[in-house]
């Protein structure tokens, strides 16, 4: 079997070298020649729009899926007249324009921080005035690792936060002062058949993921899995969603969803019984789930801008290094590791050691 892969980054190659085992050859689309899933399967080179090279995808591929939010819409509906498509172009049209997306919530009935459309500076000026501050103005698109984003804690930093992100619709978010950051990764086929992975517990600077951690017993894993349920079913969605959440209290208020294999979810490749690349795969391939259980304590050190000596990574109790082969530039994830252990004690003092490598201990 062959499937298509809008994209060609790290999450691409993962999802490429988790098929293998599984006989599934994998065909990417990337403008970048360079592009690191090429060391994983076939690059086809040019723009994701380009209806010459989503044909070829379209020609070869069994089923198409993609990597990341920030592929046209248009593309996916051009490619399902053609070829399966999963997660769908409806998932996707939702999930990459932030207004859209938190309007699905309020639909769904799921908790969102307060919100409002701003396509002018008076729309800005009315939405701070309704939300109040602190709040968080974004870009509904594009945006990803804390770009696009402009926190607003004073009337001072309105217009500035404004003027940074003029001239792409945008929305306000309020502040949500919350006391965890969490996410739950999970998997549907066609069938309608849904598996969750354990709650992840997550830890971010700058708007990056830097830390997650799988919380098996969490308190909150039910309330969690109810919510993404309702998005899963509403969305007749196929493949790996992932729905990022603050906690307030006993509270889950959804952040945004990812309908994609997941950074917060790199921990299942050595921690989980099946992890979220080959589930995904198993999915969109109308294969049978595999079982999504955490084999053991576990978690994953995301490694930004540099990667640190693979001798002291290895060195880590239970440490597994994954680099992307891409070029090293300041706040470009080049990398992560993962790691299992006996208990959450031997876990978090790995964790540890692993932040200190990768520079985001404090």
């Amino acid at each position: 079997m062959i499937v298509g892969i809008i994209g060609g980054g790290q999450l691409a190659r993962m999802l490429a070298l988790a098929g293998q085992p599984l006989g599934i050859e994998c065909l990417f689309l990337d403008p970048a020649v360079d592009a690191c899933a090429r060391s994983a399967g076939e690059l086809v080179c040019g723009a994701y729009d380009d209806e010459s090279l989503l044909g070829v995808l379209a020609a070869r591929a069994d089923v198409v899926t993609y990597e990341f939010e920030n592929v046209p819409a248009t593309s996916l509906r051009y490619l399902a007249q053609r070829v399966r498509v999963h997660p769908s172009a409806e998932a996707l049209g939702i999930a990459r324009d932030r207004w859209h997306e938190k309007r699905l919530f309020a639909e769904l009935g799921i908790p969102t921080p307060s919100f409002m459309a701003v396509d002018s500076w008076a729309d800005c000026e009315q939405a701070v005035a309704a939300i109040g501050l602190p709040a968080v103005l974004k870009t509904r698109t594009m945006g990803y690792d804390g770009r696009g984003q402009r926190m607003l804690r004073s009337a001072a930093d309105l217009k500035e936060g404004y003027a940074a992100l003029a001239g792409m619709p945008l929305i306000l978010e309020g502040f949500v002062p919350f006391d965890r950051e969490v996410s739950i990764v999970a998997v549907r086929s066609a069938a309608g058949v849904t598996r969750f992975y354990p709650l992840t517990e997550n830890l971010h600077k700058g708007g990056v993921l830097v830390q997650s951690v799988s919380r098996p017993a969490d308190p909150l894993s039910a309330q969690a899995r109810a919510l993404a349920s309702v998005l899963l079913d509403r969305l007749n969605y196929v493949g790996v969603l992932a729905l990022e959440l603050f906690q307030r209290g006993d509270r889950l208020l959804a952040n945004e969803m990812a309908p994609r294999v997941h950074n917060s979810g790199h921990w299942t490749i050595e921690g989980a019984e099946t992890s979220q690349f080959e589930n995904h795969l198993r999915a969109v391939a109308g294969l049978p789930l595999g079982a999504t259980g955490a084999l053991a304590a576990a978690g994953m050190v995301n490694f930004v801008g540099q990667i640190p000596d693979p001798q002291a990574v290895l060195a880590v109790p239970g440490a597994h290094l994954h680099v992307y082969g891409k070029v090293p530039r300041p706040g470009r994830k080049l990398g992560h590791a993962t790691v299992r252990a006996a208990d959450e004690t031997a876990l978090y003092a790995a964790l540890a050691r692993l932040r200190a490598l990768a520079g985001t201990a404090s």
